[in-house]
C-alpha cells in the first residue's frame, strides 16, 4: 500500500480520488462513482499512458476500484483501504481520510 503511494504522481491521484469521490459507505457504481482516468491526470504533466499505469498500480495495491463504463474507466477509493490507512495513522472509525493540507515553514 505504502509502496504504491510512494510515487508523487500516484499520491496526487489518490488524494484527488479521496477528496472528490464516493463516500466509503457507497459502492463504486453508476455516474457518481468517482473520476474518469483522464480527469485524474489533469495538470500532472505526464503522458496518458503513465497516468493509466499509476491507476493500475493503485488498483493492484488495493487502494482504488476501477469500473469500465463503455469507453471510459472510472475510479474511486476502496473503503477498506481508507479504513486501514485511518487506523494506521491513529484515526479509527474516521469516516473519510482527507488529503493533507500543506503547511509552510516560516523562516
Amino acid at each position: 500500500m505504502f509502496g504504491a503511494l510512494s510515487n508523487p504522481n500516484r499520491a496526487i491521484i489518490f488524494r484527488r480520488l479521496v477528496s472528490c469521490c464516493c463516500d466509503e459507505s457507497e459502492s463504486c457504481s453508476h455516474d457518481d462513482m468517482g473520476s474518469c482516468v483522464g480527469d485524474l491526470g489533469k495538470n500532472l504533466k505526464i503522458a496518458a499512458s503513465t497516468v493509466s499505469h499509476h491507476i493500475k498500480e493503485l488498483n493492484r495495491a488495493g487502494l482504488i476500484k476501477m469500473e469500465r463504463c463503455g469507453r471510459m474507466v472510472k475510479c474511486c477509493i476502496d473503503s477498506k483501504a481508507i479504513q486501514e490507512l485511518a487506523e494506521f495513522f491513529g484515526v479509527p472509525g474516521h469516516k473519510k481520510l482527507r488529503a493533507p493540507t500543506r503547511h509552510r515553514k516560516h523562516v
